[in-house]
């Protein structure tokens, strides 16, 4: 997610001094997330974090995923999609080897459409081979000044991406389930949340690596929201 971050503030700014040049759209401020331990022994970790989620031209960053947008296909964009994972080190835990985190890199599609937002990217991991295939719908429900957005979806990843992690020889596909808000405030503030859930397969609960049948997590984020 950083590296995102950082290149759309740095964007930003510099698009500033440029009259002509494309400005950014969307939310930068700091934010801190939870995440529940996976591994055996291992605490949850908490942890702050700058926040970005916005588009400066063709480039966009989407919390911990960003990228650039290729050519336009139906409601949004083919694009190519970079990931910041934090996976491998949710695996840590007393007594086991750290696993290096996975660096996805891939292409994608967001499609914006008149009944809700449709995600899908498929990612091959440059450090295990494996592949990591999702897809997802968000609904935007307006409840007075706070809008909520429900998502569900679908992640994939193939045997060599969950070898690498958890040391099982098999791909999963799992839900995954997530209930983010937002809240404008003073001007151009806006308060943001989310909490994610996502079991393991059956597979990986076996690993010696996992002690959790499910993965949660949760972001409460401060940001100024530029137009």
């Amino acid at each position: 997610m950083r590296t995102g971050i950082v290149l759309a503030a740095l964007l930003a700014a510099a698009s500033a001094r440029a009259e002509d040049a494309p400005h950014f759209v969307g939310d930068l401020g700091l934010g801190v997330q939870r995440t529940q331990a996976s591994a055996p022994g291992a605490a949850a970790r908490t942890w702050a974090l700058p926040y970005a989620y916005g588009d400066l031209g063709r480039l966009f960053v989407r919390e911990d995923t960003f990228g650039a947008k290729l050519l336009p296909v139906g409601w949004g964009a083919l694009e190519v999609v970079g990931r910041v994972s934090t996976e491998g080190s949710d695996g840590d835990g007393p007594g086991l080897a750290h696993r290096t985190n996975p660096r996805p890199v891939g292409v994608g599609t967001f499609q914006e459409t008149p009944w809700g937002g449709v995600f899908a990217d498929a990612f091959v991991d440059t450090v295990s081979g494996g592949t990591l295939l999702e897809a997802s719908y968000a609904a935007e429900l307006p409840a007075g000044p706070l809008t909520l957005y429900p998502q569900a979806g679908l992640t994939r990843r193939g045997a060599r991406y969950e070898a690498h992690l958890y040391d099982v020889h098999a791909a999963s596909t799992t839900p995954v389930l997530q209930l983010s808000g937002e809240l404008p405030f003073a001007q151009a503030w806006v308060a943001l949340a989310h909490v994610q859930w996502e079991p393991f397969s059956r597979a990986v609960r076996a690993s010696p690596r996992v002690d959790a049948r499910s993965r949660t997590s949760a972001l409460l984020a401060l940001a100024w929201r530029f137009k």
